[in-house]
């Protein structure tokens, strides 16, 4: 069985009683699933370069609004049906740009998803809605 690296951004903002959690649909494709920013670590990587890079791609928000906080979890993701296994490793951000409710990014990278539309938004993470493949197995972390 092969294995894939990865990297999750859990990005927060919000005291304790009042966290939430930056996350996005694929535009046009709802049945994908809401997600968190993420992606593979390439050949020869280092993680924080990766975590970095994955975020910038996806959400298009530069480092200045983003306090790294830290990695919270890493674990082993096994999707049904197939001989694949995903390395997973997760770490948060709290935002500290203007407030923003919603806003959408287009995606540029070397990547399948070049040229893609993210819708992004904030949930509580007190009613999270149930995210795509797992990727919401850390949230009681936070």
């Amino acid at each position: 069985m092969r294995t894939k690296r990865k990297v999750f951004a859990y990005i927060t903002r919000g005291d304790d009683e009042n966290r939430e959690l930056l996350v996005f649909e694929y535009k046009g494709e709802p049945e994908v699933g809401l997600q968190v920013p993420g992606g593979t670590i390439e050949d020869g990587e280092l993680l924080i370069d990766a975590l970095y890079r994955e975020v910038k791609e996806e959400t298009g928000l530069p480092r200045e609004v983003l306090d790294f906080v830290g990695k919270i979890h890493k674990y082993t993701y096994y999707p049904e049906h197939q001989d694949k296994a995903y390395e997973r490793n997760i770490f948060q951000f709290e935002y500290t740009g203007e407030p923003i409710e919603f806003f959408e990014h287009m995606i540029k990278s070397q990547g399948r998803d070049n040229g893609m539309t993210l819708l992004f938004r904030w949930e509580s993470i007190k009613s999270l809605p149930q995210l795509a493949a797992e990727q919401d197995k850390a949230i009681e972390l936070l």
